[in-house]
């Protein structure tokens, strides 16, 4: 395999014993959601440009995009951005990367989904969750915000009949689901 001109990072990645075989495509597409997960923008960067697709699931059904956004790696999530990466492509029960960086309380990239014109910041999942009710239902009052701000229909319910404000309020978080139904109220 030739390696002359490649990143260190991903030369490494893929050193292989001279008459060795090249990394397959499935090597590349599993070590881009490594390197997702790991947060190596630049390793994440390399590996699409080699061949790595993007939107690709691995068999946990999580894109290279959940992965990082659920993990905190920021600059992992701007390079998948960059790279075209569907931000919008949810898991198998459907949550989104930006529900998944708000479950785990990673609030710089929710906010910086949320302020990205691709997200639809109204997507459900299987069970007719949005954003706006994960941000209600964990506390983020800085998300639910950004939500307001977007434009994030704070009326939908989901599966079970809860709107973000009751999902606020079953949390005991009585100051943030009158936010919420102020808001709701003024639209």
């Amino acid at each position: 395999m030739k390696l002359a001109g490649l990143p260190l990072a991903f030369a490494l990645a893929f050193a292989t014993p001279a008459g060795a075989d090249a990394p397959t495509p499935e090597k590349i597409q599993a070590t881009l959601f490594d390197a997702a997960r790991a947060g190596d923008a630049a390793l994440v960067a390399d590996l699409v440009r080699a061949g790595a697709r993007v939107d690709a699931r691995n068999d946990a059904g999580y894109s290279a995009f959940v992965l990082a956004a659920y993990n905190g790696r920021a600059d992992a999530v701007g390079a998948l951005l960059a790279a075209g990466a569907d931000p919008n492509l949810g898991d198998r029960r459907g949550n989104t990367a930006l529900m998944g960086a708000i479950f785990k309380g990673e609030d710089a990239i929710a906010l910086r989904l949320v302020a990205e014109p691709r997200v639809d910041v109204d997507a459900r999942n299987g069970a007719g969750q949005t954003a706006a009710m994960f941000a209600a239902m964990f506390g983020r009052a800085a998300v639910v915000d950004a939500l307001l701000v977007r434009g994030a229909n704070f009326a939908l319910a989901d599966a079970g009949g809860n709107t973000p404000e009751r999902l606020a309020r079953g949390q005991g978080n009585d100051a943030l689901a009158a936010r919420i139904a102020a808001a709701v109220a003024q639209r």
